[in-house]
């Protein structure tokens, strides 16, 4: 098969990472609201992991589920922020082929894992109001481990053929990626083959994977309010409405943004491509740096314990 002019048969071996190819200078203003959303997201959710580590009695299924998410955060965050960070600094825009995809496929893994436990989350505020005598032996810490290892194993598993199908495509020649991630389109529209196969696969795995999580969701929280109707003791429903506020607020902000990206994604001949660069950065920012700081103020529990460890620390 001929190739066409502006292709080689030189096999690719890095590629560069193009951020905001239409207004580049963006750059420089981009660079300091995202290096502190990046702190305050390693600071808050660091600061988290530690005060759960540290106090005693935060060592109960709800709070490591939240050890769990932060680290899920603070993973993505890693994976992303810097390299984008190290394009905005330094021009540093060049990615190994291996690099390139081990970015895509933790992007790829992480994002559902994080769905996938806040399902977990909201089935654990399930059963602690709807079930609340049944609560210490159904959620434990060996559900807890349980639970953990099938969000990894699951999401890790189906999102695996994501970056491998993309990988084996032929790149031949062109290397340049107009975004800030290896996100699959991205680089899968640099190859000289058909991704077809490649886009249906994304397509059905991210949809089947976040439609469950959020089906499950949904009902979770559906039961839960008629449950907390038909509280009749005087501040019961507000009460438990408080439990699990934190949990709906992440969850509401998390799918938000999540659809606002797959909108915009589907509308990309009508959203400029800097706007969908910019929405796919900070997707991976904001959420990481929202989670800890939403928890930190609306439990109680997880403010003392940051009061203790401040308190140990001076």
């Amino acid at each position: 098969m001929a190739l066409p002019r502006n292709y080689s048969a030189t096999p690719v071996s890095e590629f560069l990472l193009i951020c905001f190819p239409n207004y580049q200078s963006w750059q420089h203003w981009l660079s300091l609201p995202l290096s502190l959303l990046f702190l305050l997201a390693m600071g808050a959710n660091t600061t988290l992991l530690i005060t759960i580590r540290l106090d005693a009695s935060l060592h109960e299924p709800m709070y490591y589920l939240l050890s769990l998410l932060s680290m899920l955060d603070i993973v993505l965050c890693l994976t992303v922020i810097p390299k984008v960070l190290a394009i905005f600094w330094f021009d540093r825009r060049s990615i190994s082929f291996s690099a390139c995809f081990l970015q895509m496929f933790i992007m790829n893994s992480f994002l559902p894992m994080e769905s996938c436990t806040f399902m977990v989350m909201a089935y654990d505020r399930y059963v602690a109001i709807c079930h609340p005598l049944r609560y210490p032996s159904i959620i434990t810490t060996q559900f807890v481990a349980k639970a953990s290892v099938f969000i990894v194993a699951r999401n890790a598993l189906l999102t695996a053929p994501i970056p491998i199908l993309t990988a084996r495509l032929h790149y031949c020649g062109k290397n340049i990626i107009e975004n800030c991630i290896c996100a699959n389109l991205s680089v899968s529209r640099l190859s000289c083959d058909n991704f077809t196969l490649n886009r249906i696969y994304q397509f059905v795995a991210g949809w089947t994977l976040l439609g469950s999580d959020f089906i499950l969701i949904f009902l979770s929280y559906t039961f839960i309010l008629r449950a907390v109707l038909r509280f009749k003791a005087e501040g019961a429903a507000v009460k438990a409405l408080s439990t699990c506020g934190s949990h709906f607020i992440l969850i509401l902000f998390f799918s938000t943004i999540l659809l606002v990206v797959v909108l915009t994604n589907v509308a990309r001949k009508r959203v400029p491509m800097d706007i969908l660069i910019l929405l796919n950065v900070l997707h991976h920012l904001i959420p990481p740096a929202l989670n800890p700081i939403v928890y930190g103020v609306r439990t109680k529990e997880i403010k003392q314990g940051i009061q203790k460890l401040l308190h140990r620390g001076i």
